[in-house]
């Protein structure tokens, strides 16, 4: 008996502790208790490099003053990933929100218009002229191309890839984000009609032009004084991504490099390239090489580097020799001849230990530091390869594309006819420039020939969709399910290393981030994650909230460019569950109950042995007792 009562006391209380845990865990109907997830460190600083961030936002905040304020805006996706990096871009009243590339070498902004005959689908739904009241075409004029009816002006341009845009050009306002303190201004873009080649399979929805000429949204913006005559764009790093622009002046920090940027030599944005050095030698060339043609480009819309003939082959023997220790492999695409070199190891911050550094010197002497992400890409099949990421021009002209300048700083000065370098961690400089808010946008006068009225253009949206944040409504907790695919179908996605980054990205606490469930196909991923509130709340604030659903909506958050593309299939708020008298006495009650009942079970079972002992003891000694009961006690 006694034994039997102890069994179900030990029963009693497992399934005691089985109530307790699925009492304090999560409803297992919606999600699953995921591992804790890290906050990404894009990199390990010591103080005096976080002295010199913090110098770097005081100098860019500095250079700020009411009366040209800047338009601070976020660059989004991957350089290598993607081959481009995105701003977002709200044109119209209400306004309709863009996707678009930053291009340096482009002068026309545009987007796909609802009347577009042959436009690829692309992030965003396209620009509808009829649904902005404050839209107007442009004239045709003497200064223009015209349409065939000779009422509307047109644009058309045709890139080297061989992907052309064509359409109309209008005018409408034009808003630059919350992040921003210039106000939404009126600017001409082009609507468009026909896009072919890279432009239509790609995802952006078109193109910000940034280049010198009078449709360039720059010129636009400095020709109506509103902003200084210059902008920076700062590119993310390898593996990282994203990065911040700024249109308008900003104090040049005193470590930036200049090099001399003649307006007349090219339409395009140049400098001045007088050697090239790799790990303190100089390449053996001719003097001039790098002068030939449009000189040394900067462009942000190419992905890599393009040096003449000469220079290229000085340059790839100049590596090779350095890395000589190191097993060259093929290239990841058989149909190019890609130098690729395996054995480096997958750490991003350890190739400066293996590769040398290149040095560019200007003609007035500074010098600007590459460092291996500057001319290298991650090898998307072969775990720890490289491969070159500048190549061959067939022409005289020397082309830097984005990853020449990945985590620098690029300050285009055109009213100095100069473009400063500085190397920075950009994604760190971007949080470090954003403002925490923009004001509202003032009452703005149109500038058009065509009315004198005013216009109130309606605020950069928040994007919140309707309802989503009704009354009171506090949030106990936010999932999503995202769909992930990556570029190799062979290396297995790390989950922690997502999760990090989503933490980072979401700005909120190590703690609040978790996976709660995975499935996959080859290289094709579905990925729930929770966002929960703080350990000291009980809920996810609203306004916290509100930034999370936004920043999952408008797909702004970075990731390594190993993922190759990403999208949110499903996000849900759920309210916070107000606890009942239960809720807030469960743990009273289960200790009560348990303590209870142990003590209920050691009693019987104390009374029990008892009452055995008892019986034993006071039996008759005279008694006659049976010899087979005697029998077991001889054995």
């Amino acid at each position: 008996m006694a034994p039997t009562c102890l069994h179900l006391t030990s029963s009693l209380l497992f399934l005691t502790a089985v109530i307790c845990f699925n009492l304090f865990s999560v409803d297992a109907k919606h999600h699953h208790r995921g591992p804790m997830l890290l906050p990404l460190q894009l990199s390990s600083r010591n103080h005096s490099q976080q002295r010199h961030l913090d110098n770097i936002r005081r100098l860019l905040q500095s250079g700020l003053s009411p009366s040209t304020p800047n338009a601070r805006m976020r660059l989004y996706d991957d350089l290598l990933s993607n081959g481009y990096y995105t701003t977002r871009l709200w044109i119209g009243t209400p306004p309709q929100e863009f996707a678009l590339i930053v291009d340096t070498g482009s002068t026309v902004t545009y987007v796909p218009c609802s009347s577009c005959a042959h436009c690829g689908k692309h992030q965003d739904p396209r620009f509808q002229p009829d649904l902005s009241s404050t839209y107007q075409p442009v004239k045709c004029n003497p200064s223009c191309n015209c349409d065939d009816e000779q009422k509307q002006c047109t644009y058309d341009r045709r890139y080297a890839e061989m992907s052309s845009s064509s359409g109309v050009l209008g005018e409408d306002v034009i808003s630059f984000g919350n992040e921003s303190e210039l106000v939404p201004q009126r600017a001409v873009f082009g609507c468009e009609n026909r896009e072919t080649g890279d432009l239509y399979s790609q995802r952006a929805d078109g193109i910000m032009g940034l280049g010198r000429g009078l449709l360039s949204i720059m010129d636009q913006l400095v020709d109506k004084n509103v902003i200084g005559d210059s902008f920076s764009l700062c590119y993310g790093g390898m593996d990282v991504g994203g990065g911040a622009m700024v249109l308008g002046n900003i104090t040049p920090p005193p470590q930036m490099v200049f090099s001399h940027s003649d307006p007349f030599r090219s339409p395009y944005y140049n400098i001045e390239l007088k050697e090239m050095h790799v790990a303190g030698k100089p390449l053996k060339l001719p003097a001039g090489v790098f002068d030939g043609r449009h000189g040394t480009v900067l462009d942000s819309g190419t992905t890599y580097a393009y040096l003449p003939e000469d220079a290229f082959v000085a340059f790839r023997s100049a590596i090779l020799r350095e890395v000589h220790f190191l097993k060259r492999v093929h290239g990841p695409d058989p149909n190019f001849d890609d130098i690729c070199i395996s054995g480096a190891g997958r750490d991003v911050s350890n190739l400066s230990k293996v590769f040398p550094e290149v040095e560019m010197v200007f003609n007035n002497g500074n010098k600007l530091l590459l460092s291996p992400e500057n001319y290298l890409f991650r090898h998307t099949k072969l775990s720890g390869a490289y491969c070159l990421g500048i190549f061959p021009n067939t022409e005289s002209t020397t082309l830097l594309g984005g990853i020449v300048v990945r985590n620098t700083l690029v300050t285009y000065d055109r009213s100095n006819d100069r473009i400063g370098f500085l190397k920075t961690n950009c994604s760190e400089l971007w949080r470090r420039v954003q403002s925490s808010g923009a004001p509202a946008p003032a009452p703005l006068v149109s500038q058009s020939n065509d009315t004198n009225r005013e216009i109130t253009p309606t605020p950069t949206p928040s994007g919140s969709p309707p309802n989503v944040l009704p009354g009171s409504f506090h949030v106990g907790f936010i999932t999503f399910d995202m769909s992930i695919s990556t570029n190799d179908s062979k290396s297995k996605l790390n989950f922690k290393e997502l999760g990090e980054l989503i933490s980072k990205e979401l700005e909120v606490d190590k703690s609040q981030v978790r996976l709660l469930n995975v499935t996959s196909k080859g290289n094709e991923y579905l990925v729930r994650w929770g966002i929960f509130p703080s350990s000291s709340a009980n809920y996810i604030s609203n306004s916290t909230a509100l930034s999370i659903i936004l920043r999952l909506r408008d797909h702004r958050m970075q990731f390594p460019e190993r993922i190759r593309n990403y999208k949110l299939v499903e996000w849900n708020a759920e309210p916070q569950r107000k606890s009942s008298w239960w809720g807030h006495h469960y743990l009273a009650v289960v200790l009560g109950f348990i303590a209870t009942l142990s003590l209920s079970a050691i009693g019987i079972w104390l009374v029990l042995r008892f009452r055995q002992q008892s019986i034993t003891a006071y039996e008759p000694v005279a008694s006659p007792v049976p010899e087979q009961e005697l029998q077991p006690l001889q054995s």
